[in-house]
């Protein structure tokens, strides 16, 4: 560390006591619960995207529009998958969470390089600024906001592209990304800037040979999709850390648990054990529920539903 540099913070986190071989049981890792998770929500937007492709000329253009709004929702909890990918829970082999975490980087447009570098200081220093920059309190959610991620968000599609662009140049920008990736970390720049220009090319070469081949729909369904329909679950994903406690030791204090149906719970990768995520992050995402039971009487009361939260 550079003498100028500020010391890191040592935060000593609570976390709800758990039996030695209770924790050992719930850390273990499955190649058959992850592959039902991740192929089927993958197999999930497979059916909705081919049922807007179906209703193409054969259902009025407001049936269509609902099936891609439908199709839209359920491709924004791809981010849900790609962050439990990245946290290299979800399978026991380590090849298959690595070629599922580059599919789903590759089909939602994230940076999988620059997400882990962020998310890894996110739960060491969670909601402690300067260290924890990438949930920053307090967040104002506004009607205004929420529109623009509800139904169509060509804003969201310009600043994506425009991010992906810089880094294919080998540009960082901002505070946190000079931060995360500083001049003298050249080979981890390296695989940032490479990984942006796997996105710039892919994602081309999609919409240039959709479009020859006359299939125009499969660049809506596949490289615009994360950029309509995301109201749904961005409500979600604000209420994981929105309208709680920023500096303090305690995950029950800057972190919300919510309860929802089985359907939803699938959906959204379990994320919604989130207080249990933050305090034990090496369980994988399905046996977060187990684990909710078992310390659920030490948590704070936990909102059914997004209507309650």
């Amino acid at each position: 560390m550079m003498a100028s540099e500020p010391a890191k913070l040592r935060i000593k986190w609570y976390r709800s006591p758990v039996a030695a071989d209770d924790l050992a049981r719930l850390n273990q890792r499955s190649d058959w619960k992850g592959f039902v998770q991740s192929a089927g929500n993958l197999g999930l937007l497979a059916l909705t995207g081919g049922l807007a492709w179906y209703a193409v000329g054969r259902l009025p253009l407001l049936g269509v529009l609902a099936l891609l709004y439908v199709h839209g929702t359920c491709y924004a909890f791809l981010v849900n998958g790609f962050h439990e990918l990245c946290h290299q829970t979800v399978f026991q082999t380590r090849a298959l969470n690595v070629a599922f975490r580059n599919l789903y980087s590759f089909l939602g447009w994230y940076n999988h390089e620059f997400f882990w570098a962020s998310h890894q200081e996110h739960h060491k220093y969670t909601l402690h600024p300067p260290d924890d920059l990438e949930v920053v309190l307090p967040v104002n959610l506004t009607l205004k906001t929420y529109l623009g991620f509800a139904f169509i968000n060509p804003q969201g599609f310009y600043h994506r592209l425009q991010g992906v662009i810089r880094l294919s140049l080998g540009n960082v920008d901002g505070e946190w990304a000079n931060a995360l990736f500083p001049r003298e970390a050249a080979e981890k720049r390296r695989a940032l800037f490479n990984w942006a220009r796997i996105l710039l090319l892919g994602h081309g070469l999609i919409v240039v040979v959709s479009l020859l081949l006359g299939w125009w729909m499969i660049p809506i369904l596949v490289t615009l999709a994360p950029f309509y329909g995301g109201g749904f679950q961005y409500l979600f994903n604000e209420a994981q850390h929105i309208g709680l406690s920023d500096n303090v030791s305690d995950y029950r204090l800057n972190t919300r648990t919510i309860l929802v149906n089985p359907f939803l719970r699938f959906l959204y990768w379990h994320m919604n054990y989130h207080i249990e995520h933050h305090m034990y992050a090496a369980v994988p995402c399905y046996n977060l529920g187990q684990l909710h039971t078992l310390i659920q009487h030490d948590l704070p009361h936990c909102p059914q539903g997004l209507v309650q939260t």
